[in-house]
């Protein structure tokens, strides 16, 4: 009795909470929050554009301090002693800030932690990138990737378009800086010398490889002003109405610098118009702020709605009908000049996403408007229109993606950079497929009888591990993919005596905490193995429950031990909240979803009081 006593009152003070955060416009505009790359590229950018706006400086200055540990170091999860890309980036943001001083005890720490970890020289390659924009690092001789990617016969394997959505955004002003080895800099532009361990000045040696050879013969053939003005005119074709690229801070960021190469003048309007949309992305908390890498607004609405919904609260609560009304009027049903898909309806990340919908943001806002869909013939066709795009989505080897349908490269590895592979293609993975597939299962009504399932089935379970888990792309990591994989096969039939079933089961029972609930490492997508944290995390006790109470009909002793854990919050430690447990980067970049804590324990204990109180 006492356990379905904090069951019930955990949903009903969640629910409470959640309707409480709701903005009037129906939508929950809950923070992304990343590491101190974006506050740290926005604060050197705008002394260098001489904006000067000294209360947001000053803003993104406190938030890039309190997030130094003592060691000197900046982070991107609890229990890395320190990252040396994001150390350099945010020690040279606050050298330009003009608010701090490389005599600054503080300061001086971080140079300490640069210089044993390999200085500047062991960077990531897009941190070096932003410090050659800025004279901070040398450029290459040859920079690894040239404007004839732009023009490259479609058939031919390098091809421009043959990238993800993501990289071609990005690539589009990196191509022309890269061309132009731009740089800028001015009277803020400070002295990092010191985080150099060897060469200050020294080229990097030419390669001989595959790749420059193609760059020396295109050279040959093509006209760098003509490709310079065809990477021009994608980038402005890629240009959200808020002034931001595809609604990405980073991209937005290469995006001033390529137009400044290109001899835009710092107040030209699209300059002008991109800082006010990033403007627009900053999440202010007191005295400082954090600038989110692209705001998960239609995310956190689709998901916090369908959760209040699963939690009992009906469609006639304002809070869940204004959300479907926000939720519709995102949907994307315009083609934009230069979008590769031929089908339109599905929803993208942010608010200001208007031609760059995924797989996810749609199928978690199908599953806000269902209900709706059944009573009223425009949310219908909304739905029926989404549904379309879905299964539309999915790739010929059956699995889905993110964003394209069958962008998968076996060339990518001719690219010798750090990370290219994790986002130049855009692959099945289990997570999508798993979520798409629990979609389809329980709002389509299709089962393992339906070829398209049958093919994602397969797929699902052609890529389980041989430990019985699954790898999670955007989520950490084995504990988000093996959730999304479990709670896939279930919904369209697969039975839970199921030898890949049954494996799961074992291992998210192995991977359980002695506090009951369940913590995983950023360190796994980097390492591709499961690395255990030292303690447990909402979200990802929430993940593993779901699975375990979709394969069993009666709660286990791990479920209750589970929902024992979920229900005293009291005396739960802040790290199991605000532990990043949201990926896009291995190793580079992870996402504290302020809504997880809500959305996750939410479904949950609605999906333990529906099977099992």
């Amino acid at each position: 009795m006492k356990k379905k006593e904090n069951v019930l009152y955990e949903i009903n003070n969640l629910i409470d909470q959640i309707k409480r955060s709701q903005s009037s416009d129906g939508s929950w505009r809950l923070c992304f929050e990343s590491g101190p790359m974006t506050d740290a590229y926005f604060l050197m950018i705008l002394r260098i554009l001489k904006h000067d706006d000294e209360e947001l400086i000053k803003k993104l200055y406190n938030r890039l301090i309190n997030t130094q540990q003592t060691n000197g170091a900046w982070k991107l999860f609890n229990d890395e002693e320190g990252n040396l890309s994001a150390t350099i980036e945010a020690y040279t943001a606050l050298l330009y800030s003009g608010h701090a001083r490389s005599t600054d005890e503080n300061m001086k720490k971080a140079e300490r932690f640069v210089i044993a970890h390999g200085g500047i020289e062991n960077a990531h390659p897009s941190t070096k990138f932003m410090l050659a924009l800025h004279n901070l690092y040398p450029w290459p001789k040859y920079f690894p990737f040239s404007l004839f990617l732009l023009k490259m016969p479609a058939f031919f394997p390098i091809h421009f378009n043959k990238f993800s959505s993501y990289i071609r955004v990005h690539f589009a002003p990196v191509l022309i800086l890269g061309h132009k080895k731009f740089t800028i800099q001015n009277d803020w532009t400070p002295d990092i010398s010191k985080l150099f361990v060897t060469s200050k000045t020294g080229q990097q040696k030419r390669k001989n490889s595959l790749i420059s050879r193609l760059q020396f013969f295109a050279s040959k053939i093509f006209s760098n002003q003509r490709l310079l003005k065809k990477a021009e005119g994608y980038m402005l074709g890629c240009i959200e109405e808020d002034g931001t690229l595809y609604s990405y801070a980073s991209a937005t960021f290469y995006l001033v610098y390529a137009l400044l190469a290109l001899g835009y003048q710092p107040n030209s309007p699209f300059i002008f118009q991109a800082i006010e949309g990033l403007k627009l992305m900053l999440f202010h908390k007191g005295e400082d702020c954090h600038l989110q890498n692209s705001p998960s607004t239609i995310w956190d609405t689709a998901w916090l709605s369908y959760a209040l919904q699963k939690s009992g609260v009906s469609i006639e609560d304002s809070a869940v009908s204004d959300a479907a009304k926000y939720l519709k009027g995102a949907q994307q049903l315009q083609k934009k000049e230069g979008s590769p898909l031929h089908i339109l309806g599905g929803w993208g990340f942010s608010e200001s996403n208007s031609c760059n919908p995924d797989i996810d943001d749609s199928q978690a806002a199908l599953r806000a408007i269902t209900q709706f869909s059944w009573h009223d013939l425009e949310y219908q066709k909304a739905w029926k229109t989404g549904v379309n795009w879905l299964l539309s989505m999915q790739n010929d080897d059956g699995g889905w993606g993110a964003f394209e349908k069958n962008q998968y490269r076996t060339w990518i590895g001719l690219f010798p950079i750090e990370n290219l592979k994790d986002t130049a293609i855009d692959p099945s993975t289990p997570d999508l497929t798993g979520r798409t597939l629990e979609f389809l299962g329980k709002y389509v009504g299709m089962t393992d009888l339906h070829p398209q399932i049958q093919a994602g089935v397969k797929w699902l379970l052609d890529h389980q591990e041989e430990n019985g888990s699954w790898f999670g792309r955007w989520g950490v990591c084995y504990l988000y993919g093996t959730w999304a994989a479990v709670t896939g096969l279930r919904a369209v039939g697969i039975d839970t005596d199921h030898p890949s079933i049954q494996r799961a089961i074992q291992w998210l029972k192995n991977a359980q905490q002695s506090d009951g609930g369940w913590g995983e490492s950023c360190k796994s997508d980097r390492d591709r193995t499961f690395v255990p944290l030292p303690f447990s995390t909402i979200s990802q006790t929430s993940w593993a429950l779901d699975a375990l109470i979709s394969t069993s009909n009666i709660p286990s002793v791990e479920i209750d031990k589970g929902i024992d854990y979920l229900t005293k919050s009291i005396s739960i430690p802040l790290e199991a909240y605000t532990y990043p447990t949201g990926a896009g980067l291995p190793g580079h970049f992870y996402a504290y979803y302020h809504s997880y804590n809500y959305i996750w324990p939410l479904l949950t204990l609605s999906h333990y009081k529906e099977r099992y109180l």
